[in-house]
C-alpha cells in the first residue's frame, strides 16, 4: 500500500480552506457527492497538484443480507477511475432491509448500522466484499462502524471478525479509531484489545473524527472537535504499526480553518507519539500489505442471507416504522437509535431541500420527526423530502396561510417528471394536482 501522509475529508463547504491548508498529502470524498463527468474545479486543482483524492462510499450496503447492486458497483467503479484514485472505502455495515428476500417492503436506513458479529453476517459479508472486489478497477478497503446498539447472540469480538474476513477474502481494512471509541463508550468494547486482535498488516489508512457524549451515550457526529480519547487511541495504533495514512473527518459545524489545521498537528503529533512508543518496544514497522487471499470453497449463503435477511429487517422496522423491538436488544438504546436516525433524516433532508426549512422555520424539525415516526423511509432523500411535503399538505398538518401556499408551489414544481410548463397543458396537471391536494 503507497504511503498517504496525512489528509482531510473534502467537503464543498471547505474545499477552499483545504486548498490553502499546508501539509495536506490528500484528500477523500464521499463518493455519492461526485459526478465522474463534472469533478468539482477544486478537486481538479488538488489532482493536478499531485494530491491523492480517494472515493468513500456510503451507500452500497456490503453488511447486508442482498448482494450488492451491480448499479452502484458500476457508479463506484466509475468515480475511482475518474478521480485516478489507488483504491476505494466502503464501510462494513447495513443501510437497507427488507425487499424479496423477507417479502416485506424495502426499508432504507439513512445510516450505517452494525452488522451482527456472527457467521451467518460474516459469510454473507465475504462473499458480498468478493463481489464487490471483481467489480472495482482498484483494490477496495472496508471500515469498522460506530453503533449505537448490541446484537443478542455475537459470536465474535470486532478483531475476531475483521481478522477472519481479511483472511478469507484478502480486503483491505480503513480503521476509523474514532469508532472504536465510539464502540468503548457505547458498547463497553476494549480498543486496545480490538487493535491487537486486527490484521494490522492490512490496514489501508485510518480515520480520526469528532463527537460528544449525552445521556451516557456517545455520538460519532463529524461535527466537534476530535477528542483527546480518541488521539489516544490513534497513538495506541500507531505503536503497533506504521498507519500508510491518516485522515481527519469533518461533516458540519466547520470551524475556522486554522482550528482544522490545529486538529490536524494533534493528529501528526499523536501519531509521532505512538511511533516513539513503538520504536523503543520494537514492535512498530511499516509491513506490507496484507496478501490476497486465496478463493478457497465457502459454504453456500443462501440459507445464511435468508436469516440475516429477517433478523436486518426486524430490527430496522423496529428503528423506523415502530413495529415491536427483536428480542434480546436492549429498548431503550433502540429508542436512542431511532431518534437519532429521525433527527438525521431531518438534517440530510433540510439540505437537500433546503426550502423547507426556511417555510416551515422554528417548526421545520419537530414536524420532520413527527412524519419520520410514522414514515420510514423508502426512495432516498430526494423522494423523503417529497414525501414529507405531501404529508403535510394532505394530512391538514400545515394550516391555510403562507407556509402551506410555499410548501404546495414547491411540492408541485418537483413533484413531477419535468419542469412546470407555463403552458395549457401544465395548467390541467396542476390543477389536478391541487384537487388531490384537498385544495
Amino acid at each position: 500500500m503507497e504511503r498517504l501522509g496525512t489528509g482531510i475529508g473534502w467537503r464543498p463547504e471547505i474545499a477552499d480552506a483545504v486548498e490553502r491548508m499546508p501539509g495536506i498529502d490528500w484528500v477523500e470524498a464521499v463518493a455519492e457527492n461526485v459526478c465522474p463527468g463534472h469533478l468539482p474545479e477544486s478537486l481538479r486543482r488538488l489532482r493536478a497538484r499531485g494530491v491523492t483524492v480517494i472515493p468513500h462510499g456510503v451507500s452500497l450496503g456490503l453488511g447486508g443480507a442482498d448482494r450488492p447492486d451491480a448499479e452502484r458497483l458500476a457508479a463506484l467503479a466509475e468515480r475511482a477511475q475518474a478521480l485516478g484514485a489507488p483504491l476505494v472505502t466502503e464501510h462494513i455495515a447495513f443501510v437497507r432491509a427488507g425487499g424479496a428476500l423477507t417479502a416485506s417492503p424495502l426499508l432504507e436506513a439513512g445510516h450505517l448500522l452494525p452488522v451482527p458479529r456472527t457467521r451467518d453476517a460474516l459469510d454473507v459479508l465475504c462473499e458480498n466484499v468478493r463481489i464487490a472486489q471483481d467489480a472495482l478497477p482498484v483494490p477496495l478497503a472496508v471500515e469498522n462502524i460506530a453503533a449505537l446498539i448490541s446484537w443478542p447472540g455475537e459470536e465474535m469480538t470486532e478483531g475476531q471478525f475483521l481478522y477472519e474476513l481479511v483472511e478469507r477474502t484478502g480486503v483491505r481494512l480503513l480503521i476509523d479509531v474514532a469508532n472504536l471509541h465510539t464502540n468503548h463508550v457505547n458498547r463497553g468494547e476494549d480498543p486496545a484489545k480490538a487493535l491487537a486482535e486486527l490484521p494490522l498488516e492490512a490496514i489501508a489508512y485510518v480515520h480520526v473524527a469528532g463527537g460528544f457524549a449525552r445521556d451516557g451515550v456517545w455520538h460519532d457526529s463529524h461535527a466537534h472537535p476530535v477528542p483527546p480519547e480518541v488521539l489516544d487511541i490513534l497513538a495506541d495504533l500507531a505503536s503497533r504499526v506504521s498507519p500508510p495514512g491518516v485522515l481527519l473527518e469533518r461533516d458540519e459545524n466547520f470551524p475556522e480553518p486554522a482550528v482544522l489545521e490545529g486538529e490536524l498537528a494533534a493528529i501528526r503529533g499523536a501519531v509521532e507519539r505512538g511511533v516513539r512508543v513503538g520504536l523503543g518496544t520494537g514492535e512498530v514497522g511499516a509491513r506490507g500489505p496484507a496478501a490476497e487471499a486465496p478463493r478457497t470453497a465457502e459454504p453456500p449463503t443462501g440459507p445464511a442471507r435468508q436469516r440475516l435477511a429477517l433478523a436486518q429487517a426486524a430490527l430496522l422496522s423496529a428503528l423506523v416504522a415502530g413495529t415491536p423491538v427483536p428480542e434480546g436488544f436492549d429498548r431503550v438504546r433502540l429508542g436512542v437509535q431511532a431518534r437519532a436516525l429521525a433527527g438525521k433524516r431531518a438534517d440530510v433532508v433540510g439540505k437537500v431541500a433546503p426550502e423547507l426549512p426556511r417555510i416551515l422555520g422554528e417548526g421545520y424539525r419537530a414536524a420532520f420527526v413527527a412524519y419520520a415516526h410514522g414514515h420510514p423511509m423508502t426512495g432516498g432523500y430526494r423522494r423523503d423530502a417529497l414525501s414529507f411535503a405531501e404529508h403535510l399538505l394532505v394530512s391538514g398538518r400545515l394550516a391555510d396561510g403562507p407556509a402551506r401556499e410555499a410548501v404546495r408551489e414547491w411540492w408541485l414544481e418537483r413533484s413531477g417528471p419535468a419542469p412546470r410548463s407555463p403552458r395549457t397543458g401544465g395548467r390541467v396537471v396542476r390543477a389536478a394536482r391541487k384537487v388531490l391536494l384537498h385544495r
